[in-house]
């Protein structure tokens, strides 16, 4: 059964994919050919909102009607997660800026990080606004000092983007905000119109037809990673509480009707219950189509006799999410090879780092956290190493240099390595 969801999982996405992908196709050519009216069009099209091309960015006027439409609470709480971010960011990017200095051949390298020249952040509407994905899109590229950053979130009904987006826009210093979603935000950002300028780096997750506008305008210009519909796996024993894993897999499963929800237990005992709990909470809940379809459409519960099964499982599986709700957490937490984020133990549910823990919820889904890691302040920089050697350094270096580069038939890179220090080594090694 584990193989059998793994296979059906890989199906699916590239089903899902190759079903989208001339679709997709098409509408990025349209914006490509047509800009602003290809835009204006798909957006009534999609969103149900006629929108002339002068109304598509976000003014300061409407950043400050946004203000009075949410309350201090709400401020302050996209304050408190926007520094949370900040300080766990500023540390990875402490860490990538060092000076190595080989002291006995008196070598130094210095490794840069230099800001990307401008980013788009896809900020997904749809169901819910989602203000936090816009500080984890937007709040690692401001460390990074990316000097310019535009977002793209799809309008409301009215034409409007939701007052909180602006006011987190505003307080992360974005320099651009548009109302245009969709894979034709991705098509605007990629390439360009006349009233939206083109990035050199398109960030943020978004649904499959985004997903799908992402992969393809990687041709062109940078990406993140493929971040489609969320996902999230609990690896648990007879010590987990159902309970618990219930309300995670319901509130994971409340973010569209494609959100993947799984739990792999050693216990059927614990399986059952969490059944249970499903059924008794379900009775009353917000959101509630939204999360059937997700727990009917891609939701399971795989039962292995074996830990070690449970976790090669997981591994192959490669979630978005995994939580380890385990008697040892830890030690089975050493063996996962491949996730999104890790959350140990049962009091370190998925919401926290989706709000307010400093970590980025912006991560792989659809297996790829086997190649890729979560959004940081390291996608919005180039890493540049500065070489500074001495001549002495140079030439107690010049053999295995020379040796190598005669090797690979590259006799002047020899040479342009040699001939700086002959002075030094008493001989000459041009003819």
């Amino acid at each position: 059964m584990p193989r059998q969801l793994l296979e059906e999982r890989s199906y699916y996405s590239l089903k899902w994919f190759s079903e989208l992908e001339n679709h997709v196709k098409e509408i990025m050519n349209e914006v490509r050919k047509n800009g602003d009216k290809a835009l204006a069009n798909f957006i009534k099209k999609y969103d149900g909102v006629k929108v002339d091309a002068d109304k598509f960015i976000v003014e300061r006027e409407e950043i400050d009607e946004a203000y009075e439409s949410i309350n201090e609470d709400e401020i302050s709480a996209l304050k408190f997660a926007k520094r949370r971010i900040e300080g766990f960011q500023n540390t990875i990017l402490k860490k990538l800026k060092f000076k190595w200095h080989d002291e006995e051949k008196n070598v130094q390298v210095i490794n840069l990080t230099l800001p990307i020249e401008s980013v788009g952040c896809y900020v997904p509407g749809g169901y819910s606004p989602y203000p936090s994905s816009l500080l984890m899109a937007v709040v690692p590229a401001k460390v990074a000092k990316v000097p310019r950053i535009a977002v793209c979130s799809p309008p409301m009904r009215d034409g409007n983007l939701n007052p909180i987006l602006l006011v987190a826009a505003d307080i992360c210093g974005v320099d651009e905000i548009y109302k245009i979603g969709g894979a034709h935000a991705i098509a605007a950002l990629a390439y360009g119109t006349e009233s939206v300028k083109s990035v050199k780096k398109i960030v943020g997750p978004g649904n499959r037809y985004v997903t799908t506008a992402k992969i393809l305008a990687s041709k062109d210009v940078a990406i993140d990673m493929p971040a489609g519909p969320s996902e999230i796996l609990i690896i648990a024993d007879d010590s987990a509480n159902p309970y618990f894993i219930a309300l995670d897999m319901i509130s994971q499963a409340e973010h569209s009707p494609d959100s993947i929800c799984g739990l792999v237990t050693t216990s059927k005992e614990l399986a059952s219950k969490v059944i249970s709990e499903l059924e008794k909470i379900m009775v009353n809940l917000e959101r509630t189509e939204i999360i059937k379809k997700a727990l009917t459409q891609n939701g399971f519960i795989v039962i292995c006799d074996e830990m070690d099964e449970a976790i090669e499982f997981v591994n192959d599986f490669a979630p978005e999410h995994l939580e380890i709700v385990t008697k040892q957490s830890d030690k089975i937490a050493k063996q996962i090879r491949s996730s999104g984020m890790v959350f140990l133990g049962p009091y370190s549910p998925v919401p926290a780092g989706d709000y307010c823990i400093g970590t980025n919820h912006i991560l792989p889904t659809g297996g790829y956290a086997k190649v890729y890691s979560n959004l940081s302040v390291m996608d919005f920089v180039k890493r540049v190493s500065m070489v500074k050697c001495s001549k002495e350094g140079l030439l107690k270096m010049m053999k295995p240099i020379s040796t190598l580069a005669r090797k690979e038939g590259l006799i002047n890179h020899a040479i342009a390595v040699e001939e700086r220090v002959k002075d030094i080594s008493s001989k000459s090694y041009l003819k």
